[in-house]
């Protein structure tokens, strides 16, 4: 795939604009998976990933075809993505006076949502000890159990961070769950 990508991109370099096409089609619904994870909304993710090959288009110059273009493209449109997220503002706030109304605001408007305090408590323990058991896993469990429950990220996506197959990663997430089982059964 990257041999692919190295010859596209010297096509474009050379002036082929249809090559290009070539690379965003080849892109495409990975860099809108990551925009679309990042800002929530369809409409907006489509605008990320568009001004993300646009970005890149410009910038073509400075790839270094030793590197993955996947993580390149990946990182402008994060960027891009949080570029937008910082500069979105909110349609109301919690704060503001309901219209109508002298005393009521949005906030005192939300049901409460708060668990009783022993059950927080109870929480809060089981949350330190589960973290605590992951921090036990050997390093190579611990990385992909993370990745995969905490950061929520595809297997595909965690394959390419940690340059590992798909098959390996696979392997490695049901070992460090199978070690937590253990762990957890001596509860």
């Amino acid at each position: 795939m990257e041999a692919i990508v190295k010859r596209i991109i010297l096509e474009i370099k050379q002036g082929d604009e249809q090559a290009f096409a070539e690379l965003v089609e080849l892109y495409k619904d990975k860099v809108y998976q990551v925009a679309y994870r990042m800002v929530g909304n369809a409409h907006e993710a489509q605008d990320v990933a568009q001004e993300a090959f646009l970005r890149a288009y410009t910038n073509l110059d400075r790839f270094d075809t030793n590197r993955k273009f996947s993580t390149w493209i990946f990182r402008i449109a994060t960027n891009v993505a949080i570029d937008r997220l910082r500069k979105k503002k909110p349609d109301f706030y919690l704060q503001d006076q309901v219209q109508g109304s002298r005393d009521l605001t949005y906030e005192s408007q939300l049901a409460a949502s708060d668990d009783l305090p022993e059950e927080q408590i109870v929480t809060a323990e089981m949350q330190e000890w589960v973290q605590g058991e992951i921090n036990r896993l050997p390093v190579k469990y611990r990385t992909a159990i993370i990745l995969k429950y905490l950061e929520d990220l595809s297997l595909k996506e965690i394959s390419e961070i940690l340059d590992l197959p798909v098959s390996t990663v696979k392997t490695r997430i049901h070992r460090g769950r199978e070690a937590l089982r253990k762990r957890m059964r001596h509860l």
